[in-house]
């Protein structure tokens, strides 16, 4: 049997396993997917015991960048966002950053392009990896924050122009008085259980083009459902989850997998979420 897991701190509920375990049934592989929580006291540790026992394995919070100095080498988006989700053991240990494929997959998936003018909403390690990958992709990227998140835009801000030659701007997300090509939502606001908040009021929405929210729980937030009402192309945070978990899984295994079987794995893990 193959062997994977996710190791993380603390894990408490995640769907890896359920997403895994179907990934697995659909490709026929003999596999088995686990949690390993990892205090970031024990995290040397576990990281060898690991490479030593299973075929691959995911990060997540706190781990994402820690992880990095007990791997052998970084694939290229791994090592331009200095953050590690997937590693691949064997007779080199590499460290993968599969978000950023989920993300374009899933925009992909819901018919948004990436182009033109994009608002990034946040600051934290997702919403640093969405205003690079529009930056990436040339767009005019605006990153909007809270006050007290100001410095890490401009950190984010920083970034980008050295290591990406590109522009982009901050701006508070109370300023924020136009529309966009695309929102993308990189913030916890409108998570359970404050699922009556929203990053950003209606009619600025109402004025945009496309959104993109990172939150799965719930499946619409507010966000989402002003987009939907507004008859606009959206996407929630989901599909991003499950084609990270694809692409891993490709990286892993040297698979594929088609878009029904992409689906029906999205539609197992929605139901799953709505019977937790």
């Amino acid at each position: 049997m193959n062997l994977f897991g996710l190791i993380g701190y603390p894990l408490g509920h995640s769907l890896s396993p359920v997403i895994h375990r179907e990934l697995f049934k659909i490709a026929g592989i003999d596999g088995e997917y686990k949690l390993y929580e990892l205090a970031p006291e024990n995290l040397s540790e576990g990281v060898a015991s690991l490479k030593n026992n299973l075929c691959g394995f995911n990060v997540t919070i706190p781990h994402k960048v820690e992880v990095i100095p007990f791997l052998d080498e970084l694939d290229e988006k791994a090592a331009l966002f200095g953050a590690v989700n997937t590693v691949k053991t064997g007779e080199k240990t590499v460290g993968y950053n599969t978000d950023c494929i989920g993300f374009l997959r899933s925009l992909e998936m819901a018919g948004i392009a990436l182009e033109g003018s994009v608002l990034v909403c946040g600051s934290g390690g997702v919403a640093r990896m969405f205003a690079f990958e529009a930056a990436l992709a040339g767009c005019d990227l605006t990153i909007a924050v809270r006050d007290e998140d100001i410095p890490a835009a401009d950190v984010i801000r920083a970034e980008i122009k050295d290591k990406l030659k590109r522009e982009a701007r901050v701006l508070n997300l109370r300023d924020v008085n136009s529309g966009y090509d695309l929102i993308i939502n990189g913030t916890p606001v409108g998570m359970y259980p404050f699922v009556n908040a929203c990053v950003l009021p209606r009619e600025i929405i109402e004025r945009s083009h496309a959104v993109f929210d990172a939150i799965y729980n719930p499946g619409e937030t507010k966000l989402i459902k002003y987009a939907k009402e507004a008859g606009m192309k959206y996407s929630n945070g989901l599909s991003m989850l499950v084609l990270q978990a694809v692409a891993a899984e490709e990286i892993w295994n040297d698979i594929t997998f088609s878009a029904d079987d992409i689906k029906k794995v999205i539609k197992t893990t929605e139901t799953e979420l709505e019977n937790k």
